[in-house]
């Protein structure tokens, strides 16, 4: 082989492996940006030696430009919480020691470790808990129309409000019937549900009474205005603290 070719080889060779131990020394350590409060704390003391033996990876600590983020974050992955603050990890780059380091955390291991740490003061770090959005729902119609028509029809059966105390004791009241998930579908559709269509309709919507099997009361009959405006006072009702889910056939 020509000298100057072997030379040539030879430089090649050097260079890749340089190059190659760059790119392997690189993704061994990132750069990560956290809250002051998780420094003051003691809690990156406590978490990331922990983190680099388990891993190999080092982490250096900066203030600027990061791979990777941990801090009160709007854009996060919600991580940890401390008191009402919740603690989030967003990763800045495609560094994939900052990706271990992010799927570490909200690992079984990770979240064990930072629910382990006790600061010196202050309270200690708590899982985060994230409750599904409730959709608020808003029935739009004439509130004190609907309170008129809730004292004088529902008050048959129902408590439609904490002063009422007329109601018969097998029926929940309108508060215990807010508390429900779906209590907007029930109210929607109470016209239809058992047992009102044998007492109840309304014009325009519901059939009329079978002549053969009237109403064994008093018949109720409402009119659609009426109908919005009672679920418009329904969705102003306080839902009840029942304590726990209700479990219901």
């Amino acid at each position: 082989m020509p000298v100057k070719l072997a030379k040539h080889l030879f430089a090649v060779l050097v260079f890749l492996c340089l190059g190659s131990a760059g790119a392997t020394e690189e993704e061994r350590q990132f750069r990560l940006r956290a809250d002051p409060e998780l420094e003051r704390s003691g809690l990156m003391r406590f978490v990331l030696p922990r983190f680099t033996l388990k891993t190999g990876r080092r982490v250096e600590l900066v203030t600027d430009q990061a791979d990777m983020v941990f801090a009160v974050l709007p854009d996060g992955t919600p991580v940890v919480a401390r008191g009402p603050r919740v603690f989030s990890a967003r990763l800045d780059s495609d560094n994939s020691a900052a990706k271990r380091f992010y799927d570490w955390l909200l690992s079984d291991v990770g979240q064990a470790t930072l629910l382990d740490f006790t600061p010196e003061t202050g309270p200690r770090f708590a899982p985060v808990t994230v409750k599904g959005a409730v959709e608020e729902v808003v029935f739009e119609g004439d509130v004190a129309l609907g309170a008129a028509v809730a004292g004088r029809h529902c008050t048959r059966c129902h408590r439609v409000s904490p002063e009422d105390r007329s109601t018969i004791g097998s029926t929940p009241s309108f508060m215990a019937l807010r508390a429900l998930p779906d209590w907007h579908e029930r109210f929607t559709a109470f016209f239809a549900l058992n047992p009102h269509p044998s007492f109840l309709r309304v014009e325009g919507v519901s059939p009329e009474f079978d002549p053969g099997r009237p109403p064994t009361i008093t018949p109720v009959v409402v009119t659609p205005e009426e109908v919005d405006a009672l679920l418009a006072y329904v969705s102003t009702v306080t839902p009840a603290d029942l304590g726990e889910e209700i479990r219901h056939q």
